[in-house]
């Protein structure tokens, strides 16, 4: 964990860059944006003034279509297991009634099964998503 926060604090941005462009220098920078991969053009500036590699091949609308709906998904997937185990905390108030102790034991697995998956569909997501 420690080596993650420290990984983010390294590649923390503060710093700003500010540049005045006219009509003309805009949109040159606009075109060449347009045909590169990178989806930000903040990406695209930072990576042009670093002189970094930039790929300029056709982007495939479909599957930058597939990517947006996987993060959807993903975003939706978190909230239904967010839901789910709100709702399993809540029933374990309900705990000292006999009857319902086989059934929370029941979906406690259940829930811990959601929260696999979604994590697993989150992963894939997050790879599917750093190749494009």
């Amino acid at each position: 964990m420690k080596k993650k926060e420290e990984m983010k604090q390294k590649s923390k941005r503060e710093k700003w860059l500010h540049v005045r462009l006219n009509q003309s220098e805009y949109e040159k920078i606009q075109t060449q944006f347009k045909a590169t991969t990178c989806r930000k053009l903040s990406d695209f500036t930072r990576r042009k003034l670093l002189g970094q590699l930039l790929v300029g091949t056709f982007r495939n609308a479909s599957i930058d279509s597939l990517t947006e709906e996987l993060a959807q998904l993903k975003t939706e997937l978190s909230a239904a297991g967010n839901n789910f185990n709100q709702a399993v905390k809540k029933l374990h108030t309900l705990s000292k009634i006999k009857e319902f102790e086989h059934w929370l034991i029941s979906y406690e697995l259940d829930r811990r099964a959601l929260l696999r998956q979604v994590e697993k569909v989150s992963e894939h997501i997050s790879k599917a998503a750093e190749k494009w």
